[in-house]
């Protein structure tokens, strides 16, 4: 409880914005991404109502997209930096690299106000893919693993999708709202 505590009461920001019109594996950052509601980053590959992301698409091409944003918190890099990786923010394929809010920590459905208006709701954890190794050799074993009982631990971010649109900047302030009843952990999307 006292990580969710943490993540509504620290002070949040984002970090860096990224977008990539193509399907690469890592996106650069830019000034500002526009977030459309219902759609995603304006422009970017992954936007759209239905899946985009190539594998997802072969599979059910149908399928709502909740994959719209994808949100990795910044101390994950600090932490990679650490161990000796070179991972620059955009490089995971995010789009908001986010300051201060426990991302893999909060419940399904919680609502991330970012600046002065637009909104995304937190669908579940990002599945990397082995992509992640081309960053640096043994990177996709650094972000998911096992823990001491055996459970998959995934740490490369979280998948949102747009409640409303607006303009996102570095710097801008996160607000956390937690979803009402019972909170869900996230899980894979």
């Amino acid at each position: 409880m006292a990580a969710l505590d943490d993540a509504l009461t620290a002070p949040a920001s984002v970090a860096s914005v990224s977008m990539d019109d193509a399907h690469r594996f890592s996106k650069p950052t830019r000034d500002e991404i526009r977030l459309v509601t219902g759609l995603g980053v304006e422009g970017d590959a992954h936007f759209g109502e239905t899946v985009q992301h190539l594998s997802r698409v072969r599979r059910d091409p149908t399928s709502a997209n909740l994959r719209q944003v994808h949100l990795i918190h910044a101390e994950l890099l600090d932490e990679l930096a650490a161990d000796g990786y070179d991972v620059a923010p955009g490089a995971l394929g995010e789009n908001v690299l986010t300051r201060g809010v426990d991302l893999l920590g909060l419940p399904r459905g919680t609502r991330l106000r970012i600046g002065g208006g637009a909104e995304v709701e937190i669908t579940g954890l990002r599945n990397p893919c082995t992509q992640i190794d081309q960053l640096g050799d043994g990177l996709m074993k650094r972000l998911v693993s096992r823990d001491d009982d055996g459970e998959v631990v995934r740490l490369a971010g979280v998948m949102a999708v747009v409640l409303a649109g607006g303009e996102v900047l570095p710097g801008d302030p996160i607000t956390v709202t937690l979803p009402d009843g019972e909170h869900e952990p996230l899980q894979p999307v």
